[in-house]
């Protein structure tokens, strides 16, 4: 059975003391490619490392997360553009928009946003939205690129079925972690009444670990826990579920030659 954890930060120092170990465990439970969404300047030297300590299994992606947008994003973005021209990425992420921490730098998160966005289609690239407290903000951005081969992920979706329904409708992936597997969450309200082929799994290693490890550090193994509640939800084997989110995440990243 093999899954993708389609959302990973596990270059980071969470896991400086056993991230070998952590790989292993994942690869041992099936999830043979990982997908590694940069964040700012500081995590593209551990991003790199990883990617070429595991070649062909850590996917990188390129961008500049919205939290990380300030004062200087003009020269943040050359850098990260340089970057993204030197070496090969599967995707331009962790990009978007987030209204839930610090609401500064709020219209130059939407110029970053977009930026990034253009990228992706000149580069026929997808992109990984980060989207906190802003699915409206986002939805009307991207709505000024529609028509023009954009795809991507919604990364760590959590909004409602009205949301779902209209992220499918653009025809973007949404990105299931831990969250589905918390027993006061509304996610599986949300997403029943779509096809798994809207899916892909994620953990965003190290936040977010789903129940039984909830509030512990999160790892790429625990993508089965995900799966298997998946699964639960539409009342399908968990094989099902892992080809059909596995083919998603390939149709998406395209990290399988066909």
């Amino acid at each position: 059975m093999l899954l993708v954890d389609t959302h990973t930060h596990i270059y980071m120092d969470a896991f400086d003391e056993d991230r070998d170990e952590v790989v292993r465990r994942a690869m041992d439970n099936g999830i043979q490619y990982m997908v590694l969404p940069n964040v700012d300047l500081e995590t593209i030297a551990p991003l790199r490392e990883l990617v070429e300590a595991y070649p062909g299994q850590m996917l990188p992606a390129m961008g500049l997360h919205p939290t990380s947008v300030k004062a200087d994003y003009k020269d943040v973005l050359k850098k990260i553009e340089q970057e993204l021209n030197t070496n090969t990425y599967y995707a331009i992420g962790e990009i978007g928009i987030d209204l839930y921490w610090d609401k500064t730098y709020r219209k130059e998160q939407e110029e970053v946003f977009a930026k990034q966005i253009e990228w992706g289609i000149e580069r026929d690239m997808p992109i990984i939205i980060h989207a906190r407290k802003s699915y409206n903000e986002i939805f009307k951005v991207l709505k000024l690129y529609a028509n023009r081969g954009l795809r991507g992920v919604f990364h760590c979706f959590t909004g409602s079925k009205e949301q779902a329904d209209q992220i499918a409708e653009m025809g973007f992936y949404m990105g299931i972690g831990g969250v589905l597997t918390f027993k006061n969450a509304k996610l599986g309200d949300s997403i029943k009444d779509l096809g798994l082929e809207h899916f892909i799994f994620e953990t965003d290693a190290p936040y977010l670990a789903p129940v039984p490890y909830r509030g512990k550090r999160n790892q790429p193994a625990y993508i089965r826990l995900i799966a298997r509640k998946m699964a639960d939800l539409f009342q399908v084997d968990i094989e099902k579920v892992a080809e059909i989110t596995t083919n998603n995440a390939n149709n998406l990243f395209k990290f399988i030659k066909k």
